[in-house]
C-alpha cells in the first residue's frame, strides 16, 4: 500500500514541473514576440525557408520575430511581417535580409539600420530588402557549370602535339 502513495506523489511532482515549465515557456515566448512593440513590413522576392517565429536581429542581438509571411497576389512578392520590440527604433532606410543559420540552418531576417533621422513606424514597410540565397542551388552550379555556349559541341577534339605524344621521361631533341 506504501508504494502506490509513494507513485501518487512522485505523479503530482511530474505534474507540477510540467506546469512550471510551461509557465516559463509561455513567458519567455512573449518576452520574445514583440509584446508592446510595433510591427513593419518587408517584401522579398524569394523567403526562401522563412517561417512564422523566426528571429529578427540587428547586429547580432534579437530585436524581435516573423509575426507571418503571406504573398502578394499582385506583385507575387513574399510579404514577411516583423513584430519588433518597442524599445528598438530602427532608421526608416534600414535594410532587411534574409540569411541562414548555416548550411543546414534555418532561416532569419537581418536588419542593418540605415543613416536616416527618421525612424520606422507601425505599419510602415522596410524598402530596402533582400531575399533568400540558395545555398544548394549554388553549390550545384558550382560543380556542374552550364556555359550555354553551344559552338564546338560537334567539333572534334584537336589533334595532340609530338611532345604529348612522347613517352614519359622523354626529352624532346635538342634538350640537354
Amino acid at each position: 500500500m506504501r508504494t502506490h502513495w509513494g507513485e501518487t506523489a512522485m505523479g503530482f511532482l511530474v505534474l507540477a514541473l510540467a506546469g512550471l515549465f510551461l509557465v516559463y515557456s509561455l513567458g519567455v515566448a512573449k518576452a520574445g514576440s514583440g509584446v508592446g512593440g510595433y510591427e513593419v513590413t518587408a517584401k522579398f522576392g524569394d523567403a526562401g525557408g522563412l517561417a512564422p517565429g523566426a528571429k529578427v536581429s540587428v547586429s547580432g542581438v534579437k530585436v524581435g520575430t516573423v509575426s507571418s509571411i503571406s504573398l502578394d497576389p499582385k506583385s507575387y512578392l513574399a510579404i514577411a511581417h516583423l513584430a519588433i520590440g518597442g524599445d528598438v527604433k530602427l532608421p526608416s532606410d534600414s535594410t532587411a535580409k534574409i540569411t541562414s543559420d548555416g548550411l543546414l540552418g534555418g532561416q532569419h531576417i537581418v536588419i542593418t539600420p540605415g543613416g536616416a533621422e527618421d525612424n520606422l513606424k507601425p505599419g510602415d514597410e522596410i524598402a530596402n530588402t533582400q531575399g533568400a540565397v540558395d545555398l544548394f542551388g549554388l553549390i550545384g552550379q558550382f560543380l556542374r557549370p552550364q556555359s550555354g555556349d553551344a559552338k564546338g559541341a560537334d567539333k572534334p577534339a584537336a589533334p595532340a602535339t609530338p611532345a604529348a605524344k612522347a613517352p614519359i621521361g622523354a626529352y624532346p631533341a635538342g634538350a640537354d
